[in-house]
């Protein structure tokens, strides 16, 4: 605004004088009135007669200019270094020594030693069944040999009663063919032992739990219930008294043996599916069977 002022003055003048001066002079009026101005000079607090110039202005941007603070850049390259450690370092997993609360992670869910953690809640609730019956067994790894012959969550059975009665030799079975025998034990075959003999068992004699075949051993015939683990076949019971009862078709004059063998092979029907045995044909001469077998009418075999 005072530069326009200052302008406009000296083109006055110049008016004025071009009347009176020569045309020499005038030029050399005009040429003071039209150059720049030079820049006011700053004022400086306590210093009024010190004049500071203007700094011209650079080219570059600010940012660049300004240097990053030494600080920063320690920080930024030991991070940097830090990640390209870790980056070629190869990873270890962590090992599990047992000693916490917690287990170790399942690397193959069909390993012996992790079979209890791949089992279904239903698997889990009959194991918690047969503890409370006081079945004696242990886990097993599981069995595959094909879709017919197999046992997911397989046990390893060796006594009932909380150990009290023996099952020799011990046998592979599932849980739920176990939990029907043990209920069967526990609510028939004792009752009945006391009532006749006045003494309780003491060991039953198995002919096996698990085992990849077919029924009675016939080629081209079905799958036993035997290749999933879902039957038991009893051959001999041993009381406390030391009475050995085979399983087989008692004499003429055998009645408390014959009353035993009666009673539990019936009694059996309510827990097992099919119950076979002494008389119902030469491959179950010698011992009782028990298994699951499921059908869709619901049909139970006790012959």
């Amino acid at each position: 605004m005072s530069f326009a002022l200052s302008a406009t003055a000296c083109i006055g003048h110049a008016r004025f004088l071009s009347r009176h001066l020569t045309p020499i002079l005038l030029l050399a009026l005009l040429a003071g009135c039209s150059g720049e101005r030079a820049p006011r000079p700053q004022a400086d607090v306590g210093n009024a007669d010190r004049v500071i110039p203007s700094a011209p202005v650079a080219d570059a941007p600010v940012a660049s200019a300004l240097p990053q603070p030494q600080e920063e850049r320690i920080i930024g390259l030991a991070e940097e270094e830090e990640n390209h450690v870790a980056q070629s370092m190869p990873r270890s997993q962590p090992q599990y020594s047992g000693d916490y609360g917690f287990s170790a992670p399942i690397g193959n869910p069909v390993t012996a030693a992790e079979n209890i953690y791949t089992m279904s809640n239903a698997e889990t609730a009959c194991r918690t069944r047969l503890k409370r019956l006081g079945v004696v067994f242990k886990e097993k790894p599981p069995i595959y040999r094909s879709s017919s012959c197999q046992i997911a969550n397989p046990i390893e059975v060796s006594g009932f009663n909380s150990g009290s009665i023996a099952f020799k030799p011990a046998a592979t079975l599932n849980c739920q063919v176990t939990e029907a025998f043990a209920r069967w034990i526990k609510g028939d075959l004792q009752p009945a032992a006391r009532l006749r003999y006045l003494s309780g068992v003491n060991t039953i004699y198995n002919a096996g739990g698990y085992s990849c075949r077919t029924m009675n051993h016939r080629r081209g015939a079905k799958m036993s219930e035997h290749s999933r683990g879902n039957a038991i076949d009893v051959t001999k019971i041993v009381l406390n008294n030391g009475k050995n009862i085979m399983v087989r078709k008692p004499g003429f004059f055998a009645f408390r043996e014959k009353g035993l063998l009666n009673t539990v092979r019936s009694d059996a029907c309510s827990y097992f599916t099919i119950v076979l045995g002494p008389g119902y044909n030469p491959e179950h001469a010698d011992h009782f069977h028990f298994d699951l077998m499921q059908r869709r009418s619901g049909y139970r075999a006790c012959k």
